[in-house]
């Protein structure tokens, strides 16, 4: 779709709406997360709201309509002994795939991240999402020794 001047620019609130479409596709090829409208909505929200210091959700609009976005959050690393950026939810729409938006919409965050002093990004990538895998090899992103693992705090 995108033969037309792409915007890059920071989401608000009144992109929420869009956004959860976006996550609703993303979420339907991430094994380990299920779409659930209030959580996300919920989620967007806290993103959007307040400043944007340690926190910011870029979209990517062509003709007034969301086409993409992708969120980052700065991280203290003791390893590296600076800050470092997390990279989330990173969603194009599929008739605007292998256009540059999704290669632009990072290196929005990573001139952000960078702004805010972070020496290294990292992102998650569902195994399977062959596209996405070889979306961000192509971009500079290498693989790591490290697996993630997560945990439910049921004591909250």
């Amino acid at each position: 779709m995108p033969a037309d001047p792409v915007l890059i620019r920071n989401a608000d609130a009144g992109d929420i709406e869009a956004m959860l479409g976006l996550l609703r596709l993303l979420f339907e090829i991430e094994a380990d997360f299920e779409f659930d409208e209030a959580r996300q909505r919920r989620g967007l929200f806290m993103m959007t709201d307040g400043c944007l210091k340690h926190k910011v959700i870029k979209v990517a609009e062509s003709k007034g309509r969301i086409v993409a976005m992708a969120s980052a959050q700065t991280l203290i690393s003791t390893a590296e002994g600076a800050m470092t950026a997390l990279v989330e939810d990173v969603v194009v729409l599929p008739g605007c795939r292998q256009q540059g938006v999704g290669r632009r919409l990072v290196q929005s965050l990573c001139e952000w991240a960078a702004m805010r002093g972070a020496v290294r990004l990292q992102v998650l990538a569902d195994v399977q999402n062959r596209p996405a895998l070889e979306f961000y090899q192509h971009t500079g992103w290498r693989k790591t020794q490290l697996m993630c693992l997560r945990k439910r705090n049921d004591s909250s």
